[in-house]
């Protein structure tokens, strides 16, 4: 018998039956939907491209071709956060080498899936207008599109189908997503936690044993091979973020959920949508009480990650969308407590699927506008890697401060000025130091054969270590490539060692 916190029969949006069963009558529907969102979000991003996810498809890349589950081959330290999106690219690396966009189509399938999973969620509990709201809004949301590339939609979206198989009691099912989850992220294992409290709390029937040892079975095998051949489970990139934000010249994660908002006040639909939103949780509290798990999920998230006093990157921020767009809808729900307005069935239909249509529009124009801002960086970083990969040894050594995207088109052992990929870097990071001071103690640590810097970043280490000891070999102008900033590669020969290089003319 289930809980009474999900028996509400009240149903909040009055849509024709034919509108409401739109994804019922026929199964083709849903796949129909997950289709479209796929193909137009894949379509319209096909280059989005940034930095951080080149790390996890190095490590794809390198596990496909026999050289081990690492980054620069013959060092294990687990730099990416999503062993399993790594496994899938390198399984589907078989079949479409080309692994960005690959990356790319599956993070374009994972939003179509977390927008159904929203849809689901509605259904269940009996606020189809906040599943609405999911399917329309969900895959258009911009912070979502921007982390697509990243292991980030696909791990939002298995937390998704998580919270959907928890509420129809299919336990197996539920394990079975919560285990994918935490293998794309761990941070996943916060949603399983909170089922497992409200389960205990509020669900008097007999533990589902069964499932929790599924769900221990299918996550127990990755721990214990990270423990065994990385000596942790723990990916060396939270140590990173956590020594970086230690940095006075570090936005910490807390405060940069203020900054991300901040980029949204100049949009109306964003405005109306944080309206609908605050209406929506107290719509929640009286009249729609089960989405609280999915508040109780971002609120936590947010807490947890707080507490790790991460430095900010935006796609940190990714998983609090659900949340946020399931309160908008409960706000739009919401409005037919108006009766001055919405006396009417047909009047409230009306103003809710006008509502939902200019939140919509509104994104999509944002989107329209975002695609036309990929990171600039790419241009050039695959230029200075693709030379380095034709022009410098393969067992070279290469030290710059981004090392995903140059170091994926350069195959080339990578020192990382960021720590990511050598700890002990990261643990240069103090409250007074700079990325400058890392990227001085790890040359003079390392001793990179190779040196990829902006011009003029860090001119302690220009005007001292690279002057002694290195010599220009490529410049790459920044107005080439449409990126802000020049560029120089730097071959920085060991004495007695004959390394091959031309200097640039």
């Amino acid at each position: 018998m289930r809980a009474r916190f999900f028996e509400q029969d009240v149903e909040f949006l009055p849509l024709p039956r034919s509108a409401i069963s739109f994804l019922d009558r026929f199964p083709y529907d849903k796949a129909l939907y997950l289709l479209l969102t796929t193909s137009l979000v894949f379509a319209g991003f096909y280059h989005w491209f940034y930095d951080d996810p080149f790390i996890t498809y190095r490590f794809a890349e390198n596990l496909m071709h026999g050289l081990g589950f690492v980054y620069n081959p013959g060092q294990r330290v687990l730099s990416t956060t999503t062993p399993l999106f790594t496994i899938l690219l390198a399984l589907g690396g078989s079949l479409w080498s080309d692994l960005p966009h690959l990356a790319i189509l599956l993070g374009a399938f994972g939003l179509g899936l977390g927008g159904l999973f929203l849809w689901e969620l509605g259904r269940a509990w009996k606020t189809p207008v906040a599943g609405w709201t999911g399917l329309l809004l969900y895959p258009t949301f911009p912070l979502l599109l921007r982390v697509l590339g990243s292991e980030m939609p696909l791990a939002i979206a298995f937390c998704l189908g998580t919270l959907v198989f928890y509420v129809r009691q299919r336990y197996h099912l539920m394990a079975a997503f919560a285990a994918l989850a935490i293998l794309i992220r761990p941070d996943s294992v916060l949603v399983p936690i909170i089922l497992a409290s409200h389960y205990l709390l509020t669900i008097r029937r007999p533990i589902p044993w069964v499932s929790f040892a599924l769900l221990d079975s299918l996550i127990l095998p990755w721990f214990l091979f990270a423990w065994l051949y990385f000596g942790s489970p723990l990916p060396a990139t939270l140590a990173a973020k956590q020594h970086q934000g230690t940095m006075a010249i570090s936005q910490g994660f807390g405060h940069g959920l203020l900054t991300i908002a901040q980029g949204t006040l100049n949009d109306w639909e964003y405005w109306l949508e944080g309206l609908l939103a605050a209406l929506g949780v107290l719509f929640m509290v009286r009249r729609a009480r089960p989405w609280t798990i999915v508040v109780v999920w971002a609120v936590i998230y947010f807490l947890a990650y707080s507490v790790l006093a991460v430095s900010r990157y935006y796609w940190y921020y990714a998983p609090l969308v659900p949340a946020f767009i399931a309160m908008a809808g409960l706000g739009v729900a919401s409005l037919k407590d108006l009766r001055s307005l919405t006396s009417r069935v047909t009047l409230f239909r009306t103003l809710a699927i006008v509502l939902l249509f200019l939140l919509a529009i509104g994104q999509l124009s944002d989107l329209r506008q975002l695609r036309q801002l990929p990171d600039d960086r790419f241009r050039v970083y695959r230029a200075i890697g693709e030379w380095l990969g034709s022009n410098s040894p393969s067992q070279a050594t290469i030290g710059t401060l981004e090392v995903g995207i140059i170091g994926y088109y350069a195959e080339r052992p990578m020192i990382d000025f960021a720590g990511l990929i050598q700890p002990d870097v990261a643990a240069q990071f103090t409250p007074n130091a700079t990325y400058e001071d890392a990227a001085l103690w790890a040359v003079a640590h390392y001793h990179p054969d190779y040196l990829v810097l902006h011009d003029k970043l860090f001119p302690r280490l220009e005007d001292g270590y690279v002057r002694q000891n290195c010599v220009p070999v490529r410049h790459f102008p920044g107005v080439l490539y449409g990126y802000s900033a020049d560029m120089s590669v730097y071959a920085c020969p060991r004495p007695g060692s004959k390394l091959p290089f031309q200097q640039d003319s």
